[in-house]
């Protein structure tokens, strides 16, 4: 039984199809790592420490706490099928007013808090109340992620309100005074989501699902 190049080409010598072969199968390894990366699953590292200590950066960066940043997977075509939940961990393209604001944009990792048309506020106390589109009341988000001397450090952002617009989504790092975030730069189009955080790969000892 010839392989497939044999049968497709049976005069071409055998070294000639081995080598062929061998670069078929790489390159179609290749194409396939891409496409994944692109439409699948995409790998990420946390440079800095505005999701500590959910998701760790490496010291000796400002506040970071681990010896290695986490490598995080994230989900790349789950918002084809539904839409964003709020407490979610979302990697995003930054608005241009992230640059401004934080000295960098790009790609950022953060916390989904806010939802189309809401109004959010931050308390006295650094905790966040939410007032739902079409609403008049307002509920205080449980967040039991963040712990307490880092809420109470927040007090840059504390008796501040915001508006999320129609279309739009307001994130948060859960290192609430070590963040630049959706509070400094504003809202998040929704065109510009990538995916959600919902694995650790690396180092070892943090593998596990977020």
């Amino acid at each position: 039984m010839k392989d497939p190049l044999g049968r497709l080409f049976p005069n071409l010598p055998h070294g000639v199809r081995v080598v062929l072969d061998w670069a078929i199968t790489i390159a179609g390894a290749v194409l396939i790592v891409l496409a994944l990366k692109q439409w699948v699953v995409n790998p990420y590292r946390i440079p800095s420490s505005s999701m500590e200590p959910t998701l760790h950066c490496a010291k000796p960066a400002p506040g970071c706490e681990a010896n290695y940043s986490d490598r995080v997977l994230a989900n790349r075509f789950i918002y084809d099928f539904e839409s964003p939940k709020r407490g979610q961990i979302i990697v995003f393209k930054t608005p241009p007013e992230a640059a401004i604001k934080c000295g960098e944009g790009g790609t950022f990792v953060k916390r989904l808090i806010g939802l189309p048309g809401e109004q959010l506020r931050e308390d006295g106390h650094g905790f966040i109340w939410v007032k739902e589109a079409g609403t008049d009341s307002e509920f205080k988000l449980k967040e039991p992620y963040i712990q307490a001397q880092r809420r109470l450090a927040d007090q840059a952002h504390f008796d501040h309100t915001w508006n999320v617009p129609k279309g739009d989504y307001f994130f948060m790092g859960d290192n609430r005074a070590q963040s630049c975030d959706s509070r400094d730069w504003g809202a998040v189009p929704r065109g510009n989501l990538i995916g959600e955080v919902f694995f650790v790969y690396w180092p070892p000892s943090r593998i596990g699902f977020r």
